[in-house]
């Protein structure tokens, strides 16, 4: 069982849709399946309306799963176990309050020091424990040895006692922190291989530490995705960068296949550049990917959004830019010379059914060639309504080729008539206005 386990806190971003895309073909290739749990057990971060976003947009991109199930569900549970792990001594109560953890922090960073819990509370006695009335933590008992798992790309990692410490896995409200709860789900659902973001490499110990407390000997595989970088700047991709979002890119009129075909193109040994995701699952191999941190460039989507948009099929092309016509998904691709996303293209396609309207100086030829256009037979080739318009209006040269074009498409320049002429023929009663 393989799990995709986003938190409802913002917009879906490039890093999210990649770990989607990553588990989603490796439960395809292993033949298992595949689960998405909303980590909403934050509750202070939780933004209404995101679980159903983050949903929709693994719908948008293909992504199936067989259940999706909100972490927050499981709260029943997580207090059971931390319980337990307190009843069998592994755990323990902790009443200090956030001013004493504050100070020790300070001194830590004062010292240079990195900051771990003094155990204070792990020395009460079970009567100063029971007389507290104050409210308290839950937490967990650092381990007596070495914890040790492995990486499928970085290979063996070792932590010491020291580097997990007591950390908190039970709020004061009795919620369960980011750790806890991802461990104790894992466990209930039987997961058996987590990819994720390499900012997570420090909770794995953390995890590992308790499930071993709980008695769970399952080893579940781990793989931490390197962080991508904006190829600009050489830094880590934040909320700041637009290119992010992938709301903001879908937004931009890039297609959802070309945005998965670069998220997995990224950092990757690929036998093709351009390929759908059904493709990757017949080749790709996650063990290939480079533990170098990739880095994302606009312009690259940009070249691969082109191709995939000159292989669409013309009709969902059309489709997409609010016709159902497979000769404008036709006459789109002609405007590929000039457009690499949907939204370079609509406006181009949607200034061909405008009405034309001019002040430039072949104001008056437009005119004649629209008066004339309305009353003109139908003609099947370029070149014959060309003459028949030429031998009606008297203009020649550049007197008719750029108040044509201007009638033709709303354009001064652009590609060819005589490409684009057969994929608007039987539109010009509409456009020539």
């Amino acid at each position: 069982m393989l799990r995709f386990a986003p938190s409802p806190t913002g917009d879906m971003h490039i890093g999210n849709l990649r770990v989607a895309l990553f588990n989603y073909i490796l439960s395809k290739q292993l033949g298992v399946d595949l689960i998405v749990r909303i980590e909403d057990t934050d509750k202070e971060r939780n933004i209404e309306g995101k679980d159903k976003e983050i949903l929709e947009m693994l719908a948008l991109f293909s992504i199936d799963y067989k259940m999706a199930h909100y972490q927050s569900d499981n709260l029943k549970y997580h207090q059971q176990i931390a319980m337990q792990l307190l009843v069998d001594k592994k755990a323990f109560a902790c009443f200090c309050s956030d001013e004493r953890l504050e100070l020790q922090r300070e001194s830590a960073k004062d010292s240079n020091k990195p900051y771990r819990y003094d155990s204070f509370c792990e020395k009460l006695s079970d009567e100063e424990v029971i007389n507290n009335e104050n409210s308290f933590t839950i937490r967990i008992k650092k381990p007596d040895s070495v914890v040790k798992f492995k990486d499928e790309l970085r290979g063996e990692f070792d932590y010491e006692p020291f580097d997990v410490d007591s950390f908190i896995i039970m709020r004061k409200d009795k919620t369960p922190t980011y750790n806890f709860a991802c461990a104790v789900d894992d466990m209930l659902y039987d997961i058996s291989f987590v990819i994720r973001g390499e900012d997570h490499l420090s909770n794995t110990p953390k995890q590992k530490h308790i499930r071993q407390s709980l008695g769970y000997t399952k080893e579940i595989q781990y793989l931490h995705l390197p962080i991508i970088l904006n190829a600009q700047t050489g830094k880590k991709m934040s909320k700041r960068d637009n290119a992010s979002s992938i709301k903001w890119l879908l937004d931009e009129g890039f297609l959802p296949i070309s945005i998965a075909n670069y998220l997995v193109l990224l950092g990757s040994k690929t036998p093709k550049e351009i390929f759908t995701i059904e493709e990757a699952i017949e080749w790709f191999d996650i063990k290939n990917i480079s533990t170098n941190a990739p880095k994302f460039d606009i312009d690259k989507l940009r070249f691969i959004n082109k191709e995939h948009l000159k292989i669409i099929d013309e009709m969902r092309l059309s489709k997409i830019l609010g016709f159902a016509d497979a000769d404008i998904g036709k006459l789109a691709k002609i405007y590929l010379e000039e457009a690499s996303t949907i939204k370079e293209l609509k406006p181009k396609i949607d200034a061909i059914f405008e009405s034309k309207h001019t002040t430039e100086d072949f104001a008056s030829e437009v005119e004649h060639i629209k008066n004339v256009s309305k009353t003109a037979p139908f003609f099947d080739n370029y070149d014959d309504f060309k003459n028949y318009i030429s031998n009606q209006c008297g203009l020649k040269g550049k007197s008719l080729f750029m108040p044509l074009r201007f009638c033709l498409t709303g354009a001064w320049h652009g590609p060819n008539l005589s490409d684009i002429y057969p994929c608007i023929k039987n539109y010009l009663g509409e456009i020539i206005r």
